[in-house]
C-alpha cells in the first residue's frame, strides 16, 4: 500500500487567502485510507510507453501507485517492481474532458520525494492538445521537480517556438539547505490575457508576457487548459535512477484547487 505523509491543516478553499477569487475547482482528498482518487474529476494513466520522455515507469491505476492516505493527501507511489515490461510503476492522473479553465488562480500544496532519476510534477496542457498536438496546445509547468535537486523547483512554459531547448523557465531554490521532501509546500500559478505569475508559498519568483517569447515563437496561453500531476521515473530529463535511489518514493498531495478571478 501507499505510504502514509503528515498533513498540517490548511484553511477551507472555500475561503481563498488571496482576495478576489472565486473556487471553481478542489480536490482535498479527504476519505478511508487506501481510496481511490474521484473518477468524476481525475483520469488515471495505465501505460508505460514514456511518455515521448523515455521514461522508464509504467503508469498504473492501481491503488498501491495512487490513493488516498486516510489523512487528507493523496499519495503517488513510485516503486522498483516489474510491470508490464516496465522496472518501475507510478501514476499520472489529470482533469481532461472534466474540468479545465482559461486564466485564474491554479495551486496545489505538495510534499515531493527526493533521488536521483525522480521526476515529479504539477502542470496543465491545453485542452485542445488532440486537435492541435503538442507543443501547439501549450504547456504550463505550474511545478518541475528534479530529484538530484532537493532544494529546487522550475516553473515553464512550453509551447510552438519555446519548447525543447527553448522553453521559457524559471527556478526557485529554498534557503539554507531545506529540501522539497521535508515539508509540504505550495505551487501555483496565477494566470492572466498575455501574463503567467509563477509562486511558491505566496512567494513571486517568474513573470512570463509575450514579450519574454524567442522570435518566431506564439503565446498560445489564451485558451482552457486542464490539469495533471505525475511522478516519473528515469526519462531525458533527470536521467535514470542509480545505485543511491531509494525505492519507493511518494509524492504527497495535500490538495489541489483552481480560482477565477472575481469580476
Amino acid at each position: 500500500m501507499p505510504l502514509a505523509a503528515p498533513t498540517t491543516a490548511v484553511a477551507d478553499p472555500a475561503t481563498p487567502r488571496l482576495a478576489g477569487w472565486t473556487l471553481s475547482f478542489s480536490d482535498e482528498f479527504t476519505g478511508p485510507a487506501g481510496t481511490a482518487v474521484d473518477p468524476a474529476k481525475w483520469n488515471l494513466s495505465n501505460q508505460g510507453d514514456g511518455f515521448g520522455n523515455n521514461e522508464l515507469e509504467f503508469y498504473t491505476n492501481r491503488t498501491d501507485n495512487v490513493a488516498l492516505d486516510g489523512q487528507g493527501s493523496l499519495i503517488i507511489t513510485a516503486a522498483r517492481e516489474s510491470f508490464g515490461n516496465r522496472e518501475y510503476t507510478s501514476a499520472r492522473l489529470d482533469t481532461y474532458k472534466k474540468f479545465q479553465q482559461q486564466y485564474g488562480r491554479f495551486e496545489a500544496r505538495i510534499k515531493l520525494p527526493r533521488g536521483q532519476g525522480l521526476w515529479p510534477a504539477f502542470w496543465m496542457l491545453g485542452g485542445n492538445v488532440l486537435e492541435v498536438s503538442w507543443p501547439d496546445c501549450g504547456e504550463v509547468d505550474i511545478m518541475e521537480h528534479i530529484g538530484s535537486q532537493p532544494s529546487i523547483i522550475y516553473g515553464t512554459l512550453e509551447g510552438p517556438g519555446h519548447s525543447g531547448d527553448d522553453t521559457l523557465e524559471a527556478s526557485f531554490a529554498l534557503p539554507d539547505g531545506q529540501t522539497f521532501a521535508d515539508d509540504f509546500h505550495e505551487f501555483a500559478i496565477e494566470w492572466e490575457e498575455n501574463v503567467v505569475r509563477f509562486y511558491v508559498d505566496d512567494q513571486l519568483y517568474a513573470t512570463r508576457t509575450p514579450t519574454d517569447l524567442p522570435a518566431a515563437a506564439r503565446w498560445v496561453y489564451d485558451h482552457p487548459f486542464y490539469l495533471l500531476l505525475n511522478l516519473a521515473v528515469g526519462g531525458e530529463l533527470p536521467g535514470p535512477p542509480d545505485a543511491t535511489t531509494v525505492f519507493p518514493q511518494i509524492m504527497a498531495i495535500d490538495y489541489v484547487r483552481a480560482y477565477e478571478r472575481q469580476p
